[in-house]
């Protein structure tokens, strides 16, 4: 040991640690989306998109189309109506978007086979959306016209490609005013199919589809909180997988997925029931909706709103998930099956889906609204923790908040000052969302009943953690009567 003389300083750690908020509406949607016009190899890959502009640039947008049989406008492409949901009709950030659509399998050939470039701008529009740029062809009886060298492919606001001839110093490279054969290839979100937003994991160790949930935490430190799949999850084999995967993420957090009751098959809500049961939509992790939303005459799928309204009502809240997206106003102005039926019903029909588990929408008071605070296991299960949305979300929220707090104490010495460290901390925390009313009460206590003593020299340690967050106002009553004693006031 070194001769010491003099004056000298050394440090302890702080014996209460601040803790780690885990946002807990991050939605993450698995979808199709245009890649051809954003960055193609944007396949089966988790992208962080904090802006609308961000998340064009990596997956294009491609606005609804107008539907004949439907009379309504759809979105081809999934990931094109979460985008407009998520940044023009909720003003969210940050999402996690993951497309699954490849364009090397998932593509057909265009309809367009001739083109003709206008004589003064030399440009033409191609009436197709989805045309991947590096696979289009321009050619006449004579020449076959180089893309970049002769002319050029860009994209319009509607996602339409727009062929422009370069100018040479006698006019314009490309042929004008006459018929050009034109072909290419083009996505197709009509192949990709269940499958695919399942995923799974190849011999050489790359993930695809649900599989890649696993992959959003280590890349970028924040844990999902909404898994949805607009125009999938009403497979039951993708909506299994969906709530299979909301459970021990990375092998520890949670989060909550959103179901979309198909309603090509479930047209009438007393279908929704049956359909939920018959296809074993009944677990905690899950939210199951029915029917569509509608926004003028643009059809939108419930999960994809939902996941939108959820964080826009966490963010009204000190980003904390106690408040229920019930009773919160949804972006639209009726209610639609998929062949374009509008869908009509009271308050009675809202109660009794309801009380089956299925979130719906409502134009009762206050316009347009989310209904339902359950999630997809009740009636079967009611226990509040998993039948209650907030209150699953809550849980969800406070779990994994504790985890990424403590993560940092793994490993250091399990004597009295580790323990009273992940106590004392925990229970200020605690304290504090109950200051605040985000809870009602909470506690944590290191048990020795719940320690024996294998499990301590083996180096485990359990801390019991009691959580009461507050139950939605879901039913109010007011027991009016007439009091006979008021009518002496006619003598007073």
């Amino acid at each position: 040991m070194a001769y010491k003389h003099g004056v000298s300083v050394s440090e302890l750690a702080t014996s209460v640690l601040p803790s780690v908020d885990s946002p807990a509406g991050i939605p993450v949607i698995f979808g199709t989306a245009p890649i051809g016009m954003g960055k193609v190899e944007n396949v089966n890959k988790p992208v962080l998109c904090y802006t609308y502009a961000e998340a064009v640039e990596n997956f294009g947008y491609v606005p609804p189309a107008l539907h004949a049989e439907s009379g309504l406008k759809k979105f081809e492409y999934s990931i094109s109506e979460f985008i407009d949901c998520a940044f023009s009709k909720f003003g969210i950030s940050p999402v996690v978007i993951i497309n699954v659509l490849d364009p090397t399998t998932h593509k057909a050939t265009a309809k367009t086979t001739s083109v003709n470039l206008d004589t003064k701008t030399g440009s033409a529009v191609i009436a197709e959306t989805g045309i991947l740029p590096d696979s289009i062809e321009l050619s006449n009886a004579s020449t076959t016209y180089t893309q970049g060298t002769d002319f050029i492919a860009a994209f319009n606001e509607d996602g339409e490609i727009v062929l422009t001839s370069l100018k040479s110093t006698d006019g314009f490279k490309c042929a004008t005013g006459t018929s050009l054969t034109f072909t290419a290839n083009k996505t197709d979100p009509s192949k990709v199919d269940a499958d695919d937003i399942v995923g799974g994991v190849s011999a050489d160790g790359v993930k695809t589809g649900l599989e890649l949930v696993e992959d959003i935490f280590p890349l970028f430190r924040l844990v999902p909180g909404t898994l949805i799949a607009p125009g999938f999850s009403g497979s039951p084999t993708v909506a299994a997988t969906m709530a299979a995967k909301c459970e021990g993420i990375n092998g520890v957090f949670k989060a909550i997925s959103i179901i979309d009751i198909p309603t090509a098959t479930v047209d009438q809500y007393g279908e929704c029931a049956a359909w939920k049961n018959n296809n074993n939509i009944v677990d905690p992790a899950q939210i199951a909706c029915w029917p569509m939303l509608r926004l003028d005459d643009v059809a939108y799928n419930m999960s994809t709103q939902l996941a939108c309204l959820m964080p826009q009502v966490d963010a009204d809240n000190g980003d904390v998930p106690y408040v229920s997206p019930s009773n919160k106003n949804f972006q639209m102005t009726g209610l639609t099956l998929t062949g374009g039926d509008e869908v009509v019903f009271g308050q009675d029909v809202g109660a009794y889906l309801n009380s089956q588990g299925v979130v719906i929408a409502l134009n009762f008071i206050g316009g347009w609204v989310c209904w339902g605070n359950r999630t997809a296991c009740y009636p079967g299960n009611t226990d509040v923790k998993d039948a209650f949305i907030p209150i699953r979300r809550m849980f969800n929220w406070v779990g994994n908040s504790l985890i990424q707090t403590f993560w940092q104490r793994v490993d250091a010495p399990l004597n009295r000052r580790q323990i009273d460290t992940i106590v004392d901390s925990a229970n200020l925390w605690l304290n504090g969302l109950a200051a605040r009313q985000y809870i009602l009460g909470g506690r944590v206590e290191f048990r020795e009943d719940e320690n024996p003593t294998t499990d301590l020299m083996d180096g485990i340690a359990r801390f019991h953690v009691y959580l009461t967050p507050p139950s939605p106002n879901r039913f109010i009553e007011f027991i009016l009567e007439y009091d006979v004693n008021y009518l002496k006031t006619l003598f007073s």
